[in-house]
């Protein structure tokens, strides 16, 4: 007789796991039928050791109410002794947390242990981080981690809209470079339409819900007594407390932007606590299994709204505190721009008309351009020789940017 087999199988049922037959059969090196036999064994023993309880009676009537309209231990007690209910009230109270923990179990062992099947968002909010010169920025920490690798996204945001919401997880699909089958969120303003939501019953508003089916990700809100399934972001939550050391480090948004971009793959890279290993290796066997990324001009769409720009007397445009050049006769008019990875192309109508390196640098020339402004103004007396030469030989050797 295997008594470690056994023994370990009755340890497991007395936890509710849900077991697998040939994984035990792999763990324990021993044939499947030696795992069904004992599983039969505890089986037939727990049920010569099941006592008749007088909630057995109701207890469909207590989960459907605990479950579906949110009522506690005293509420249902209460209700059921109306229905012919003759035990007492601890009987009821300690079924309803052994209910909650066996859902808030199996939630989780479906979560660790599913490659490519979930995911889970949420937000670290109102963070105030100081900058050098001691301005005050309130921000926000988008999170988002796969249920099986532990591999995180983060994205700094300075709202929570569901635009911003859309942009977070369009980012970090193709950070995971895949989509998992889906994500849970909690009951965010964002996603769930509140009017139309019951305890019973929770609605998720239009606009996300074509958002979802776009992307290819199910839609799954916790319920409010099983916020421990959510325990991967919060957890999470907790290590975004390590940027606070940043604190009077940077200067403007896109510096602290870079030093949580930086925290992102340090956490990827550090050994997890749940797992054992590291994310990013352990990403390695899930994504493979996560659903293939879409037509991401779709997705972009929920998100992404043309800004116009006004071109300067100077013949630039303003774009996140930077400016950059275009030709001179655009000077007056309203263009649009859009930014791929580290360059922004600047649009007039449906037409290309400028492609800009993005830097540190406030003033970002293209030598075409400061030619074509420096003839239109102090300098259009000078022949082209002349022009080149200042550019040459003035313009490089100041703080600007200069492209040819």
């Amino acid at each position: 007789m295997r008594k470690d087999v056994a023994n370990q199988i009755k340890l497991l049922k007395e936890d509710t796991v849900l077991l697998n037959k040939s994984e035990l059969a792999r763990r324990f090196n021993c044939n499947r039928r030696t795992v069904d036999k004992y599983l039969k064994e505890v089986d037939s023993s727990r049920k010569s050791r099941e006592v008749k309880s007088k909630l057995d009676g109701f207890k469909e009537v207590v989960i459907d109410k605990v479950d579906n309209y949110g009522s506690n231990s005293m509420a249902v007690f209460k209700f059921i002794e109306k229905k012919g209910y003759e035990g007492g009230y601890q009987t009821v109270n300690n079924f309803v947390k052994n209910h909650k923990k066996s859902e808030i179990k199996k939630a989780t062992i479906r979560f660790d242990t599913s490659p490519g099947l979930q995911a889970q968002v949420d937000w670290k909010e109102s963070i105030k981080m100081v900058s050098k010169l001691g301005e005050i920025f309130e921000v926000n920490i988008f999170l988002m981690v796969l249920g099986y690798s532990r591999l995180k996204y983060l994205k700094l945001t300075t709202n929570r809209t569901q635009e911003t919401l859309f942009e977070c997880l369009f980012e970090g699909f193709r950070y995971f470079e895949g989509i998992p089958k889906e994500i849970l969120f909690d009951n965010m303003s964002t996603v769930v339409d509140r009017k139309n939501t019951t305890f019973k019953n929770i609605a998720i508003n239009n606009k996300f819900k074509h958002f979802s089916m776009d992307a290819g990700f199910e839609v799954i809100t916790c319920r409010p007594y099983r916020s421990e399934t959510k325990g991967k972001v919060e957890t999470l939550a907790k290590l975004v407390n390590r940027i606070t050391p940043y604190n009077g480090e940077f200067n403007t948004f896109e510096e602290l932007e870079s030093i949580v971009i930086a925290f992102n793959e340090e956490i990827n890279y550090e050994v997890s606590q749940a797992t054992g290993e590291i994310p990013y290796e352990r990403f390695e066997k899930e994504k493979e299994y996560l659903n293939p990324l879409p037509a991401m001009d779709v997705l972009i769409s929920y998100f992404h709204h043309e800004k116009e720009y006004k071109v300067s007397n100077e013949s630039m445009i303003k774009y996140k505190g930077k400016k950059y050049s275009v030709p001179t006769r655009y000077i007056g008019l309203y263009l649009t721009v859009s930014e791929i990875d580290s360059e922004i192309y600047i649009y007039y109508t449906e037409d290309l008309i400028a492609c800009h390196k993005m830097s540190d640098k406030i003033l970002h020339y293209k030598k075409e351009h400061a030619k074509e402004i420096l003839l239109s103004d102090a300098f259009k007396h000078y022949s082209d020789e002349n022009i080149e030469s200042f550019i040459e030989e003035t313009l490089r050797n100041m703080d600007i940017f200069l492209e040819d």
